[in-house]
Formats: C-alpha cells, sequence, structure tokens
C-alpha cells in the first residue's frame, strides 16, 4: 500500500523495470505493448448492438500483433450510447459464467464512456467474452475494444 500526498491509500497492483534489457524482462508473462489497435466495434460489425443479458465472443489471438498463446490482453473497453444503467463484464470465453466483477459501470445515455483492463484469454479463439448486465428489460449499448498491449 502507499499512501499519496493527498492522505488517501492507494494500492500497487503491480509494477514493471524501467530497464529494458532482456534481464528485466524474464519471467512466465512478460509485457509486450502494441500501438493502439481496435480488437472490435459493434458499431461496424462483430455482432452488432449489444442487448441486456447477452453476451458476445471476440478472437483477440491474431488480431493486431496479438500472437496465438498470448494469456491476456491490455484493453481500453467503451460502452457508446447505453440505454440503461449497467455494467460490462469481460472474462475468458471458456469460463462457464462471468466473474462476479464489473470491467465498466456506467449510466444511462452516456454518449461514450470507457475503461482499461487486463483480461485474461482462453487458449483458443474465440477467446474473450463480454455479457452485459442490467436489473433486466431491453437495454442496448454498443461496444468498442481497443488493445494497448498482451501478456504472453
Amino acid at each position: 500500500m502507499i499512501t499519496s500526498r493527498f492522505g488517501k491509500i492507494l494500492l500497487a497492483a503491480g509494477m514493471f523495470a524501467a530497464s529494458l534489457s532482456a534481464t528485466a524482462q524474464t519471467g512466465p508473462f512478460q509485457f509486450h505493448a502494441i500501438s493502439p489497435c481496435r480488437i472490435a466495434d459493434t458499431r461496424s460489425g462483430f455482432g452488432g448492438i449489444m442487448t441486456a443479458g447477452a453476451t458476445r465472443d471476440f478472437t483477440v489471438q491474431g488480431v493486431c500483433g496479438i500472437p496465438s498463446g498470448a494469456a491476456a490482453v491490455v484493453v481500453n473497453v467503451t460502452v457508446v450510447g447505453p440505454t440503461q444503467t449497467g455494467f460490462l463484464t469481460l472474462y475468458p470465453s471458456n469460463l462457464a459464467s462471468p466473474p462476479l466483477v464489473a470491467t465498466l459501470t456506467f449510466n444511462a445515455g452516456e454518449p461514450a464512456l470507457g475503461n482499461g483492463a487486463i483480461v485474461p484469454l482462453k487458449a483458443t479463439t474465440p477467446d474473450l467474452r463480454a455479457v452485459y448486465g442490467i436489473g433486466g428489460g431491453t437495454a442496448t449499448t454498443h461496444v468498442v475494444l481497443d488493445a494497448t498491449g498482451y501478456f504472453q
């Protein structure tokens, strides 16, 4: 735990070594940065708009220079035009049900809202799943996924 100069407690989730030498990058999961690249945008394909309670599978490995065997992806996930307050959860597509956490929460009518996440991937494609959750109804939203890196 780290305390900021404003007295707030911050939680560190990880770190990267300042050196880019080969010794600094050894270990079971190495981070590989990529130029920001769009994986999916439901406004232009990818199954179209998502409805409440629906899941959608996406392929990450083999897209945007992310190789087969990538263990996790670093993404910015954005919802565009949600019609009801809700949440979006990203998770590996081999899980039978989504984890009990939200990757992004949002309010109805927001033009666009995004969040960064590191999401584990299923070993084979499609490897990433999204679920749009709300209390019920016929809500809809578009989803945009932009990759900025991966772990392998």
